[in-house]
């Protein structure tokens, strides 16, 4: 662990420290000095409020730690610290079509899907960010990039199968990508029985390759189909494998929970990186508590600062 400043500038008020001690200890041997005149000087003491090793030198520290944190917080006081985090931003594409709602995987292809990707975002370190994304004729954007785990769960637990007709891959990456546009590692993470019947395989390909990211596919199903709402589906693992095979992804066949978890597991391997902490609003706040302190101090001691 380590610190730094954002603007080191005002750190050299500090230097300010040894002057509020000098003119300190000056202006109490001033005060003294003219107290002892007085021929009762204990009474006069106690009156002006002299008391050189606890009053007084109170207040100092009071003034001096006021002086540090306020510099500390105008420069910027920051920590940095080596932090558990996904390497990778990731999308996670969830397949919404009607071919999802086939029964070969309990209770369906979609509910096993979401079940085993809010396992994985839970799984996740706490700065991972991720998106979600569900796809069918055309894509929606469930969630864009964040860190809060609640709101990424939330919107996997709302996906629904959709009303719109087939399933468009490319337009699926291409949204994707937009979500991930500014971050460095990018990672898509599509889940899907591989019934693609929109738009051109080999043009998301080229898009996500030209963007630099790679494509992770899970198949959802079985080979030997099952029933859905319409009729009978079988898994098409043909242009996921692609997908996969072609983006440096990795591609994961899932015909039931527990491959599906095992998928999930292998993309979620974490790495160190540093994180770092503004103190600056956290400085603040304890200069205010302090102030309420001496205050407090003040009034029931009858202080004379």
């Amino acid at each position: 662990m380590n610190i730094s400043f954002t603007h080191p500038f005002y750190l050299l008020f500090l230097f300010g420290i040894p002057l509020l001690i000098l003119f300190h200890f000056f202006g109490l041997k001033n005060l003294k000095g003219r107290s002892l005149k007085f021929a009762n000087f204990e009474a006069i003491a106690r009156v002006k409020g002299i008391d050189l090793y606890s009053k007084n030198i109170l207040l100092l520290i009071f003034n001096i730690l006021f002086i540090v944190l306020l510099v500390s917080a105008l420069s910027g006081l920051t920590i940095h610290r080596e932090i558990e985090a996904s390497s990778f931003s990731f999308i996670i594409a969830i397949d919404s079509s009607e071919s999802m709602s086939a029964t070969d995987i309990l209770p369906n292809r979609l509910e096993a899907a979401k079940e085993t990707a809010i396992t994985f975002v839970d799984s996740l370190a706490f700065e991972s960010y991720v998106a979600i994304l569900s796809f069918s004729g055309d894509s929606k954007i469930e969630q864009v990039l964040t860190n809060n785990k609640q709101e990424i769960k939330y919107a996997i637990e709302n996906i629904e199968i959709s009303d719109i007709k087939g399933t468009d891959i490319f337009e699926a990456i291409s949204n994707s990508v937009g979500l991930l546009n500014k971050e460095k590692n990018k990672a898509i993470i599509l889940l899907s029985d591989g019934q693609i019947n929109v738009g051109d395989i080999n043009e998301a390909i080229d898009y996500a390759k030209f963007n630099d990211v790679l494509i992770h596919t899970i198949s959802i199903g079985s080979v030997e189909g099952g029933e859905t709402i319409y009729g009978f589906s079988k898994l098409d693992e043909d242009s996921l494998k692609s997908l996969a095979y072609n983006t440096n992804g990795k591609y994961f066949n899932a015909n039931n929970k527990e491959e599906l978890m095992k998928s999930f597991s292998e993309l979620s391997g974490s790495t160190r990186k540093i994180g770092s902490i503004d103190l600056s609003p956290y400085l603040i706040i304890i200069i205010i508590i302090l102030f309420i302190i001496k205050q407090f101090l003040m009034s029931i001691n009858k202080l004379i600062w």
